[in-house]
């Protein structure tokens, strides 16, 4: 019995209870909220149903929780349920009913904690987006991460998902790459607002290299060609090292094109048509501040140009145009203003302004030895992805990336996420896989295939920590969806690899036969918990983005 399961049970015991007595069951929540409590002592899950509704039915909390307790204890599955204070329910399951949690886990296999809640629904996914100016610095880094964790996440809710990267390849900071790219490959200084760091160099020597006589053209033509080839090169760079950190897109969208279309010139236009802006001192602007943000912006400026908020507004009208139910945008820590516009964007075309999520990520930080570390060997004053992934590995860096809520800033400790110990949280999860594929891998040499499992005989404190804990990844992953944390599953899998490493170190708890010793059924279910723990390990750390090795 899943926690699901048991919320279920609470809510058609409760109604059948208020029904019995006169009540209106009308009262009752359409889900019951079940939790376990923190004190194993006050049983396996507990629920405040009976103080949520017992007034509106004419009741007292206690009086009600009473009458539960009595309707669940008889209830096939439920061992015992009690009253606490001033009206909580705490309940125990029967051992069996937990087992069954492990025979759930087995038959779904790789869909075990996937559900349909958002099928149908079609999400555009829009994340990392970096300027082809130069490498993917720590915070896109920590998009790749969370967003493509959070779009595998959402997909297992049943979410179409469309992984997109904006490629911001129009404006004035690709004209001052460009500048700078002309600098180094004909010697001058770098410009005052141009980019440095070695890529820069290496990128004009290609240049240089595949166009010979590139310095001699004329400024405009020059300037041209390393503006064209330069991005062109960056982002091929931008695009291999996402490959390589595991973070793959569905679509590229040139900003370029949304202006060379006539997309943006459309866009504004409607918007006038329907007098969704409106013009003051001869330019024509959007009441974002309607939305949140501080203040109204100028979407066509005086002297007729478009600012830079004109391609936001034709971007989303084309995520609209192209079916899109809902638009999740993941921009860094300087972007808060952008909630506000792209929402009264949404607005100002008829759409509902929560068509429009806006996730603001916060700073990186890397230390070493106590210290922060600053300097990129490539990129020069910025920390790069490519940088954390020399330092730590892929798999550690999208763990620890993904670990904290992206509403706090984090400081990534080198020292720490290299330890080949269980003071490093990838290591620690990551191991408790490996152990329990190892014990799966032994059992071959024993007849565990005679003897059927018997889950009833699981009464131990660890088995029904263990398995409770395996009862809750669905519930994790929904709510990491529901409210875009995948930190949450981050956080889940640590707490399974807690319940399982003392479970397979208590020698209580022994699995597989030990000399002359028999397979029983107890053995042969609790065989069937390590297969079930392995399961749900590599299903999670599947939704990270993150490897799930067999040995360590």
């Amino acid at each position: 019995m899943t926690p699901a399961d048991l919320a279920d049970l609470l809510r058609s015991t409760a109604a059948k209870v208020l029904v019995e007595r006169g009540l209106d069951p009308a009262v009752l929540p359409d889900e019951v909220n079940v939790e376990r409590p923190r004190n194993p002592e006050h049983g396996d899950y507990a629920t405040n149903v009976a103080m949520q509704v017992a007034k509106k039915a004419g009741t007292n909390p206690r009086e009600l929780a009473t009458w539960l307790a009595d309707a669940l204890s008889a209830t096939e599955g439920v061992s015992s349920a009690e009253v606490a204070g001033p009206g909580f329910l705490n309940i125990r399951l029967a051992a069996a009913a937990q087992g069954a949690i492990v025979r759930k886990v087995l038959t779904a296999g790789v869909t075990y904690g996937t559900a349909d809640t958002l099928a149908g629904t079609r999400i555009n996914l829009e994340f990392v987006s970096a300027n082809p100016t130069g490498p993917i610095h720590l915070g896109g880094t920590r998009w790749a991460s969370v967003g493509d964790a959070l779009g595998r996440i959402l997909a297992a809710q049943g979410a179409d998902v469309t992984r997109e990267y904006y490629f911001n390849d129009h404006g004035a900071q690709i004209d001052r790459f460009a500048n700078s790219l002309v600098a180094a490959a004909t010697g001058a200084p770098t410009p005052e607002d141009g980019y440095a760091g070695a890529y820069i160099g290496e990128i004009a020597e290609r240049i240089v290299a595949e166009n010979p006589g590139v310095v001699d053209l004329p400024e405009d033509e020059r300037h041209e060609v390393f503006r064209r080839e330069g991005v062109e090169l960056m982002f091929a760079h931008i695009k291999q090292t996402l490959h390589e950190f595991g973070t793959d897109f569905d679509v590229y969208f040139n900003e370029s094109s949304l202006f060379a279309s006539g997309a943006v010139d459309k866009a504004v236009e409607e918007l006038k048509s329907s007098g969704k802006l409106y013009e003051k001192d001869g330019a024509w602007w959007i009441a974002s501040s309607e939305y949140g943000d501080d203040k109204d912006r100028v979407v066509i400026k005086s002297d007729g140009k478009s600012a830079y908020i004109a391609g936001d507004i034709a971007y989303f009208h084309d995520k609209r145009a192209r079916g899109f139910d809902l638009c999740i945008y993941m921009l860094g820590a300087d972007h808060h203003g952008y909630i506000g516009r792209l929402k009264a964007a949404a607005a100002a075309f008829g759409d509902d302004p929560d068509t429009v999520e806006v996730l603001i990520g916060q700073m990186v930080n890397l230390v070493k030895d106590g210290a922060a570390v600053r300097m990129s060997k490539r990129a020069g004053t910025v920390v790069t992805l490519d940088d954390l992934v020399e330092a730590i590995g892929v798999d550690a860096a999208r763990y620890s990336l993904v670990r904290s809520s992206v509403n706090s800033s984090i400081d990534i400790d080198l020292d720490l996420w290299t330890k080949q110990d269980s003071v490093n949280p990838i290591y620690y999860v990551q191991y408790a896989h490996a152990r329990s594929c190892r014990i799966i891998d032994n059992s071959a040499a024993f007849d565990f295939a005679s003897v059927a499992p018997d889950f009833a005989l699981m009464t131990s404190d660890r088995e029904g920590e263990l398995i409770r804990t395996l009862g809750e990844y669905p519930r994790v992953v929904a709510t990491a969806a529901e409210n875009r944390e995948p930190h949450r599953v981050v956080r889940y899998l640590e707490e399974l690899a807690g319940a399982y490493h003392p479970f397979q170190s208590d020698d209580d708890m022994r699995v597989l036969p030990k000399g002359d010793e028999p397979v029983t059924p107890l053995k042969s279910a609790r065989l069937e918990l390590v297969k079930a723990t392995r399961q749900v390990l590599a299903n999670g750390l599947g939704l990270l983005g993150v490897s799930a090795p067999e040995r360590m």
